[in-house]
């Protein structure tokens, strides 16, 4: 099949296109900053139409991770940055599908779990979740993340492509062993004696390996009767404390240096990052995938741990041996 990639250059994407590539599909990424790949990489500017629409038609699935990363302070600029790249690169993919002769049969938009609130009693599914914002003394810099949830979601709902079915991921931390992503930085903080926990620790973490991540994009693909809302995530997320633990545990060391809220926000700023990356607790399990009978190969974060970590130290010894 032919897998159409909008935003497909960043890490995710790169761990989607990889998969789809070794199958034996072919991939088309659209890219913003186009570079040399396995796969097709094409230049879009991510607004408005252009030569790249061509290749909507006839593609048989688009998946859309079009978006200025969150990792960043919330000024002004890139909060207008962070939802701009979100909403115009959903609607005119929107008008370009509608357009098409042969649209996409299944239309996969990115979206997050940090849409739920922040809590720390019951679990967040696509039924019963509560959808964040109005959660007491909650920052405001919450509350704009929600805010850019809610309007992704809702470009993708006022797409009228009735040929094409629509899901939104709402992906919890997709962990991969691949430089630079989110794992890789939790893992250097193991390494260097700073893997305690955040904060109180009581905060949940939900997570999912790259390979489930995967899979349950296959899945997804493949059921002719799933649409709308998926939470992409492992059932087992766990408090921050716990989560730390059992990768300190996974690599090998037995203590990490704790990091308080002070000590975040100081953190955050020097990094120009914002502290709800670490602090929000995302409780997100879910619930569609495992009514429809999804089954994980790393449900829980112990087992997934311990092979990234293999993953990771594999990577490490075959990228030093091609620097010699």
């Amino acid at each position: 099949m032919k897998v159409l990639i909008p935003g497909g250059s960043g890490q995710v994407g790169t761990v989607l296109a990889r998969a789809f590539h070794a199958d034996g599909h072919e991939v088309v990424v659209l890219s913003r900053h186009p570079e040399p790949a396995p796969w097709s990489v094409i230049p879009w500017d991510a607004r408005s139409s252009g030569e790249w629409a061509s290749e909507v038609d006839g593609a048989d699935v688009v998946i859309n991770l079009t978006g200025r990363s969150v990792n960043c302070r919330y000024n002004a600029g890139n909060r207008k940055a962070i939802l701009d790249s979100r909403i115009d690169s959903t609607r005119v993919l929107g008008q370009v599908i509608a357009g098409s002769a042969r649209p996409p049969r299944v239309w996969l938009q990115a979206s997050t779990a940090t849409i739920y609130a922040h809590r720390y009693d019951g679990a967040n599914d696509e039924r019963s979740g509560t959808l964040g914002g109005q959660e007491p003394n909650a920052p405001e810099t919450w509350r704009f993340s929600i805010e850019v949830a809610r309007e992704w979601e809702r470009a993708l709902d006022e797409a009228v492509v009735p040929r094409t079915r629509k899901v939104k991921l709402r992906s919890a931390m997709i962990m991969s062993p691949d430089r630079g992503g989110v794992f890789d930085v939790l893992l250097s903080l193991v390494r260097h004696g700073l893997g305690g926990r955040a904060g109180n620790g009581r905060q949940y973490v939900s997570w999912i390996h790259c390979e489930d991540f995967v899979r349950v994009v296959y899945w997804l693909i493949e059921r002719e009767g799933v649409e709308g809302a998926v939470n992409v995530a492992a059932p087992n997320p766990l408090p921050n404390a716990e989560f730390m633990r059992s990768l300190r545990d996974a690599w090998g060391i037995p203590f990490g240096l704790p990091a308080t809220e002070w000590m975040l926000e100081v953190g955050t700023l020097i990094l120009r990052s914002e502290t709800e990356l670490v602090l929000k607790s995302r409780r997100v399990v879910p619930g569609r995938l495992l009514h429809e009978g999804f089954s994980f190969e790393f449900p829980d974060w112990p087992t997934a741990a311990r092979n990234l970590c293999g993953q990771w130290r594999h990577m490490d010894i075959v990228n030093q041996s091609s620097e010699r």
